[in-house]
């Protein structure tokens, strides 16, 4: 056999190959050597200096409540926190923006609480406290203003019949597939909807609808969202849906997070460094979603505990709020995201309740003096309701980015005495998001 570096037009000298191999050996090896020059560090850790020290980041769970904080390390490397860790089973049910890690609760909750108490999460957004509260057989209550998120974090908590939620979900992209491929039994999807096979409820009148979705795409969402009232886990059928939904608009791909406009032409896609065309099916991701989602569910399955979770779609200002032993939450901040909007197509969908007029700061506010204030008072409120069913000595732990220094006054407001305060850098974040960011973690403890 002609080796293959003899196939080409010229020949090339073995000993000319072999010396060039050594050489990037030889660099390759000098760059493992460099300091923030290791082959494991990712492109944005490179450039953060925090990451060129020695100490090793914290392994969530041979934290003990034992554990100084002065040795906790929480700026966790790719390589030491890897994206299937941090969105472990049901973490990543939807995407979310705004959510803290599992791993940053999960240290916390082994810190100051134990098997058989209750923490709090005024803010419960996607549910991870709860989730990981659970894990640890710790009891949870969460309130959150968002119709969505609440839907959201009640279909990572609940204790599921796994034959029949694996059944449902099946049958329901079944059924789907029955109504709007022309073929059932294939995996290719229409680009069309037989006449006949047009179920009458497969229409709408919302115009963003309309104007966000391809024909096709929003015929499959709309059949699919019409069934969903014929099964037992509902909360479950309707992530699967919106987390579709998200996928199917016609937006770019690398803008998903934050969409301005529909995009109905091909366009040049910076993240697949092509030509893109804009998508038309949502059946295909109905089906990729449900699939993931079994698995997901069965994945946390065999993790759950008996401890209680309970969410409720309430402002936490004013909603009731049973004793508990502790907080550990990650509110808004003032000016960053509208949670609302976010999740815009699954309010369209599945026409929930918006209460995004009662959000605390949301972006659309700013960031203004006014707003400011307007946040430390709204805030610090839920903070004191909060530890008003408390016990003395218990904590509350508060994971925030206090860009404009709004958390000391709102420490003073709610009378909590300030323990510590340990800063992190947020690693990994992706697209419009990848700048240099930074959170605190407060840690408060109740007189």
């Amino acid at each position: 056999m002609i080796p293959l570096f003899l196939t080409c037009k010229y020949l090339i000298p073995y000993t000319y190959i072999y010396k060039k191999a050594v050489l990037i050996k030889k660099y390759l090896f000098k760059i493992k050597q460099m300091p923030n020059h290791d082959v494991s560090f990712t492109n944005e850790e490179k450039r953060v200096v925090i990451y060129s020290g020695s100490d090793k980041s914290t392994v969530p769970s041979k934290v003990t409540p034992d554990t100084p904080l002065e040795e906790l390390n929480l700026n966790w490397r790719e390589k030491d926190l890897p994206e299937r860790e941090r969105t472990k089973h049901v973490h990543r049910l939807h995407p979310y923006l705004g959510k803290f890690i599992p791993q940053l609760v999960e240290i916390f909750l082994r810190k100051y609480f134990h098997p058989g108490q209750t923490v709090c999460d005024p803010f419960s957004g996607s549910g991870t406290t709860l989730v990981q509260a659970n894990e640890l057989g710790i009891n949870s209550v969460g309130s959150d203003i968002s119709a969505f998120n609440v839907i959201l974090t009640r279909a990572k908590i609940t204790h599921y019949n796994l034959n029949i939620v694996n059944r449902e979900i099946l049958d329901i992209l079944a059924k789907t597939a029955q109504a709007t491929q022309p073929d059932a039994n294939s995996d290719q999807p229409s680009l069309f909807l037989l006449e006949e096979r047009k179920p009458k409820y497969a229409t709408s009148n919302e115009e963003y609808l309309k104007q966000w979705f391809a024909p096709q795409a929003l015929q499959e969402l709309l059949v699919y969202r019409d069934q969903i009232h014929n099964y037992e886990y509902q909360d479950i059928l309707r992530v699967i849906l919106s987390r579709s939904a998200r996928s199917a608009r016609l937006t770019t791909h690398f803008d998903l997070d934050f969409p301005k406009a529909p995009q109905t032409e091909p366009y040049w896609c910076y993240k697949h460094s092509r030509t893109c065309i804009p998508i038309t099916q949502a059946y295909p991701f109905l089906r990729r979603y449900s699939f993931d989602t079994i698995q997901r569910i069965e994945e946390f399955s065999a993790l759950r505990t008996d401890a209680t979770a309970l969410v409720h779609h309430e402002d936490s200002r004013v909603a009731y709020i049973p004793p508990v032993d502790g907080v550990i939450t990650s509110p808004p901040y003032v000016g960053l995201i509208n949670y609302h909007e976010q999740h815009r197509y699954a309010y369209s969908l599945l026409g929930i309740e918006d209460k995004s007029e009662e959000e605390i700061g949301p972006a659309y506010r700013g960031t203004n003096q006014k707003a400011q204030d307007e946040y430390q008072i709204a805030i610090a409120d839920v903070f004191r309701r909060v530890s008003h069913v408390m016990p003395a000595g218990g904590y509350l732990i508060v994971v925030a980015s206090d860009k404009y220094g709004l958390y000391d006054k709102i420490s003073q407001l709610c009378g909590v005495e300030v323990e510590a305060i340990i800063n992190r850098h947020v690693n990994r974040r992706t697209g419009r998001r990848s700048n240099e960011f930074y959170e605190s973690v407060f840690i408060w403890r109740k007189p």
